[in-house]
């Protein structure tokens, strides 16, 4: 019987110099002298924390007993806050970082009592809950609604405090049903959060062989149209109310796949096939916080009109005139049906500055002689990032 082959012996660790065994003691003491010092900072943040929520309640106290946490609730306060969090800013921590540092705890001490109730297009794990997230921290109560009329429903009757709904993407324009709900509501709009939308393909198996229908809202198959087109040109695309139902359906068949967020791939349990799928980079959705009153000025505010216009020659360069003599900066204008007769349109136009400022109310002033109706859908702290 041959003999088994010797195994070659194990190499011996090269021994430590003198100076590297004298290092060792040095470097963990240094290190521990390192942990006492983030020990006491910790130690500090938290009791600043604790001091902070303490005044919380004495600016309750301060106003008197007010109803409920939306009377509390003040959007331009808080953007005043983080603005000067970003003027602080030196680093190492990047801007956004401290920012939801921030929002989290302003959020929480405005939850000691009674969280705010908001609304979003559900079901859970869509983008606007993420954007309902970044812009009231994670303490408010998110309350997953069936369509953005819904959203809008429960504000006006007082089940919700606020809503948040999407209202245009950088790639794919408006999202028209936000807009023509403003045609008949009386709710304001508050505020305005910026949200980069990454999209994954998200399945059970986390095969692309086997998907042959893939499920999302019909604003995401537009945003990944080109992928999908060069990767699943035969698959069946099926729109749908909201991302995170298209994952909801997606759970249940190895053959179906769902467009939507890598959240909505955590809270179905679905692996992602394969992402970022989106055809732009720089794939961003613009999404609108709406409530029941109008807010004061925060010092870096957009105010959102509509607009009703007299049909005649050159009616809508009589309307935008005021704002260009006054110095008043347009951001946006979109027309829509007016709902009020055949071929009538009203405008959807964002401005810069709030109502109250003294160029933007001198526009409005003379807005009047040139629109037939003019509806000031509300003036809102500019979003941060």
């Amino acid at each position: 019987m041959a003999d088994k082959p010797k195994k070659p012996a194990a190499r011996k660790a090269p021994a430590k110099t003198p100076k590297q065994q004298a290092d060792k003691p040095a470097n963990a003491a240094k290190l521990q002298e390192v942990r006492v010092q983030i020990d006491g900072i910790d130690r500090q943040i938290q009791e600043l924390i604790t001091q902070r929520a303490s005044w919380a309640l004495k600016v309750r106290e301060a106003k008197g007993d007010l109803k409920a946490a939306v009377d509390y609730y003040r959007p331009e306060r808080e953007s005043q806050i983080l603005r000067r969090v970003l003027d602080r800013n030196e680093g190492p921590l990047s801007d956004e970082v401290l920012l939801r540092v921030f929002r989290e705890v302003m959020s929480a001490c405005l939850a000691q009592q009674e969280p705010l109730k908001v609304g979003f297009l559900g079901p859970e794990g869509t983008f606007s809950q993420q954007a309902l997230h970044k812009h009231f921290g994670h303490s408010a109560q998110a309350l997953p609604l069936a369509s953005i009329e819904e959203v809008f429903q429960e504000i006006e009757s007082g089940h919700a405090d606020f809503g948040v709904v999407p209202v245009e993407n950088s790639g794919q324009g408006t999202i028209q049903s936000t807009l023509d709900m403003f045609l008949t509501s009386g709710l304001k709009i508050c505020g305005e959060v910026e949200l980069r939308v990454h999209q994954h393909l998200l399945s059970r198996t986390g095969r692309l062989e086997d998907i042959e229908r893939v499920y999302s809202h019909p604003q995401s198959l537009a945003q990944c149209k080109a992928w999908l087109r060069e990767n699943l040109p035969n698959a069946e695309k099926v729109p749908l109310s909201s991302n995170a139902e298209a994952a909801r359906r997606a759970r249940v068949a190895d053959d179906c796949a769902a467009i939507a967020g890598e959240t909505a791939g955590h809270v179905y349990g679905l692996k992602v096939v394969a992402g970022p799928i989106e055809d732009r980079q720089d794939n961003t959705t613009r999404f609108l916080v709406i409530g029941r009153e109008f807010f004061s000025p925060s010092g870096h505010d957009r105010t959102s009109l509509l607009v009703f216009v007299r049909d005649q020659p050159g009616a809508l360069y009589n309307v935008l005139s005021p704002f260009a003599r006054h110095g008043v900066s347009m951001n946006r204008i979109e027309s829509r049906p007016a709902h009020s007769g055949r071929w009538q349109y009203v405008f959807f136009i964002d401005v810069s500055g709030h109502i109250d400022d003294g160029n933007v109310s001198k526009a409005m002033s003379e807005l009047g002689e040139f629109a037939s109706d003019v509806k000031v859908l509300g003036s809102y702290p500019v979003a941060l990032l």
